[in-house]
C-alpha cells in the first residue's frame, strides 16, 4: 500500500465516522412524571376540630350576633398579600377595628341602586399604626364601592381592603 492508499482509506473512515456521528440518535431524557395526589399545598392547611357546642355556648353566640345585627355594620375583606390570607371583618359604624397594623373605621355605609342594580357604598377611613408621624393623616379616605372595587384607590404594599355588604343601613 503506498502512502496516497493510505490516506484516501484514512480519509474514507474519517468521513464514514463523521457521517455516522451527524445521523446519530440522540436520546431524549424527559423527567418523572408527577402525581398531583402526592403533592402537599404550600399553604398552611386548617385543621377542622368537630366540637360539640353546650346550649350555654350557643345562646351566648346568638346574643353577641344579636347585638351586632342591631346596630348598622359592614362587612369587609381583608387581604394579607404576603401570607395570602384573607379575613372577614365586620365593622360597626362610626367604629374603629384593627386589621393587623391598620385602624379601620366606617363613617357611613348604604346601598345605591345604579344601573338597575344595588351596589353597596362606604364611606371608609383607613390608618396605619405603624406611622406615628402624625395620628391625623389616613392611608386612604374615600368611598368604596362592592360592585367595582377598582374605583377605590386604597393601596398599600401589604394589606388590600374590598367592602362585601352592608347591613341594617
Amino acid at each position: 500500500m503506498t502512502l496516497g492508499n493510505k490516506i484516501n482509506y484514512f480519509f474514507i473512515i474519517f468521513i464514514l465516522v463523521f457521517i455516522k456521528n451527524l445521523y446519530a440518535e440522540e436520546k431524549i431524557i424527559s423527567t418523572p412524571l408527577i402525581n398531583l395526589k402526592d403533592l402537599k399545598p404550600s399553604f398552611e392547611e386548617l385543621e377542622e376540630k368537630n366540637e360539640v357546642i353546650t346550649n350555654q355556648q350557643n345562646i351566648k353566640e346568638k346574643k353577641k350576633k344579636n347585638n351586632i345585627l342591631s346596630s348598622s355594620y359592614a362587612i369587609l375583606i381583608g387581604l394579607d398579600k404576603i401570607t395570602a390570607k384573607s379575613s372577614e371583618i365586620v365593622v360597626n359604624i362610626d367604629e374603629a377595628k384593627r386589621f393587623g397594623p391598620l385602624e379601620i373605621k366606617v363613617l357611613k355605609c348604604g346601598k345605591v341602586k345604579l344601573y338597575n342594580k344595588l351596589n353597596d357604598v362606604a364611606y371608609l377611613q383607613v390608618k396605619d399604626l405603624t406611622k406615628s408621624e402624625n395620628e391625623k393623616v389616613y392611608i386612604f379616605n374615600g368611598w368604596t364601592f362592592s360592585a367595582d372595587p377598582n374605583l377605590t384607590p386604597f393601596d398599600h404594599a401589604i394589606y388590600d381592603l374590598q367592602l362585601v355588604n352592608c347591613f341594617n343601613v
